[in-house]
């Protein structure tokens, strides 16, 4: 499949972390670009996605910091520095917009969703602090699995607010953003099953 191929073109550490971080088609910077001669404003899938996604971004980082310091495989460590990097840079993209558009930058809980929005709010599951705690208290024999089992989750997450955008989002940019998310999160999920396999 086209998704398998993607993950076969990853050939040793340099390749994965390239990917992982958004090279190519697949990373943050080419949307920063766009946003030149974008609309002005989007609708409110593209509002929502963009908070959903922040929120998402602030879930992963506390994981990934976890992981920099206490995954006990080379490999495991660098993949998770090369997410950290790239969702760092797509976070500013994404609070830049929000910002020039005058809307907070998290999901107002208490606001009536728009009736365009599908359902948006079910979408933000992401990981939880039952996740984090669980991962806190994991010692290093299953540190790594427990990890990227929570890491697989989390990036398919990603991928299903992608496509909420996709389905419902007015903005260009943010939609070719979504894009981009969609194939980098389903890259790094076959990269992060590979690597589940490898654990013992």
């Amino acid at each position: 499949t086209g998704r398998r191929t993607g993950v076969r073109l990853i050939v040793g550490g340099v390749l994965a972390g390239c990917l992982l971080a958004g090279c190519g088609d697949s990373g943050a910077a080419p949307v920063a670009d766009a946003t030149r001669s974008a609309p002005a404003t989007g609708n409110a899938v593209d509002v929502m996605f963009l908070q959903m996604m922040l929120e998402q971004h602030r879930q992963a980082a506390v994981v990934l910091r976890m992981a920099a310091a206490r995954a006990v495989r080379p490999e495991v460590r660098t993949m998770a520095a090369a997410m950290e990097a790239t969702q760092r840079t797509e976070a500013e993209v994404m609070t830049d917009w929000l910002r020039r558009w005058g809307e907070p930058l998290a999901v107002d809980p208490t606001a009536h969703q728009a009736p365009d929005a599908h359902g948006g709010h079910d979408v933000l599951r992401g990981t939880t602090t039952a996740d984090i705690e669980l991962l806190e208290s994991t010692g290093p024999d299953e540190f790594d699995r427990t990890l990227l089992n929570i890491l697989v989750a989390h990036q398919h997450n990603a991928v299903e607010l992608a496509r909420m955008q996709r389905d419902g989002g007015s903005h260009p940019a943010i939609t070719r953003f979504a894009a981009q998310i969609d194939r980098s999160r389903t890259a790094q999920i076959e990269h992060l099953l590979t690597l589940l396999g490898g654990t013992a």
